[in-house]
């Protein structure tokens, strides 16, 4: 047997009480792609993670970089669900946030958290639900879903969209499903009997996962993030720069009326078409901006090196500690360049009169400066 994207069923709606749900068909299987416009675009997209891993290759001490870019994905994916932190406020420690946004904040902190735990635990953990459930426990603790379930796959029934069950937009499988289905994604990602490009088959286990919708909160957060580790765990992406989060968000009714298309109309071709479009726009906007961090890089050290004289050295360890937390105080900056308060204050003015440093509180003490044209650099 093989599943054929032209004649591909999304599933069945069963009865229970007095509500129906979406069964989504199992997906461990051959597909066959007989669409010459889905190849093709899976073709451009692949030369596109390509010429992104090429970039990221190229970008000298790349892990430096990868804070910015994995805060900026925790912003846009919790901003699909809600959220309005923005990218600022996920940068600075909590006693810098107003009272009433600290929930959104932790939130999208949490995130952080859950992706960099998941991104560490690839090197000992194959991508699985074991691995999934880690990070959603990560990623509700102490906020607003952490009464449900935290880690661990629903026991009621969820929905999405509408205020209860009777006028939802969308209802996913009956709990007691989740288990089966869920085993079978798993066992789809790692199925190396089947051939089918990696593109595709994140992009299905995507879909699916959104649709078996396995968690009573978080299940767009960390299917977002699923996408991520797949490509990383399979060396398809050499580092994790790659995050659709921010496309997504700029296209959020697209994104979910794609999703439904699938389940209403079992049109996963016109889905995979969307996705691989969010590939490659994304990966050639994070390859664009790896060009950009390396001219903006060449640039700075040579301007330090000319103009900074004896503080040459402490403004170059003090740059290399803003490209990993790129909100600073003066304080901070004393203690990074193991100077004194006067000093650190005097080396933080002269980088604020250069343009390099900003200042974003307008108080005369405890001020932060932002790494400006470092944020800029990725279009945030």
């Amino acid at each position: 047997m093989s599943i054929d994207l032209r004649a591909y069923q999304a599933g069945r709606s069963e009865k229970v009480a007095d509500y129906r749900y979406f069964v989504p068909s199992f997906i461990n299987d051959t597909w066959l792609l007989n669409d010459p416009e889905l190849i093709q675009l899976l073709e451009v997209a692949a030369a596109a993670i390509g010429s992104l891993n090429a970039y990221s290759k190229q970008t000298p001490d790349i892990n430096m970089f990868l804070a910015l870019h994995i805060t900026s994905e925790a912003v846009s994916s919790s901003r699909i669900e809600g959220t309005r932190t923005t990218i600022d406020e996920a940068l600075l420690p909590e006693y810098e946030i107003p009272l009433e946004r600290i929930p959104d904040w932790k939130e999208v902190t949490n995130y952080i958290a859950a992706l960099n735990g998941a991104i560490k635990d690839l090197e000992s953990l194959p991508i699985s639900t074991r691995l999934l459930c880690k990070a959603h426990r990560i990623l509700l603790n102490s906020v607003r879903g952490e009464k449900k379930q935290p880690g661990e796959f629903r026991r009621s029934q969820n929905w999405i969209g509408g205020t209860s069950l009777s006028n939802a937009e969308f209802i996913p499988p009956h709990h007691s499903l989740i288990d089966g289905l869920m085993n079978d994604l798993e066992n789809f990602m790692h199925n190396d009997q089947i051939y089918l490009p990696g593109l595709i088959r994140i992009g299905i286990v995507h879909y699916q996962f959104e649709t078996i919708h396995p968690f009573l909160d978080g299940n767009g957060r960390i299917g977002r993030l699923l996408i991520t580790l797949y490509l990383v765990s399979t060396g398809m992406l050499e580092m994790p720069l790659l995050y659709l989060s921010k496309y997504l968000d700029r296209n959020k009714e697209l994104y979910y009326e794609h999703l439904m298309k699938v389940r209403r109309e079992n049109n996963m071709i016109a889905w995979l078409k969307y996705f691989l479009t969010a590939v490659i726009e994304t990966s050639d906007e994070a390859a664009s901006a790896l060009s950009r961090l390396i001219d903006f890089r060449q640039e700075l050290d040579l301007k330090i090196h000319s103009n900074y004289g004896r503080r040459v050295q402490s403004a170059r360890l003090l740059i290399n500690y803003l490209f990993e937390n790129p909100i600073i105080t003066v304080d901070q900056a004393k203690d990074v360049c193991s100077m004194s308060y006067k000093a650190a204050n005097a080396l933080v003015s002269m980088l604020h009169e250069d343009g390099i440093l900003k200042e974003i509180t307008g108080r005369s003490r405890n001020r932060l400066f932002r790494f400006d044209p470092y944020i800029d650099t990725f279009g945030m």
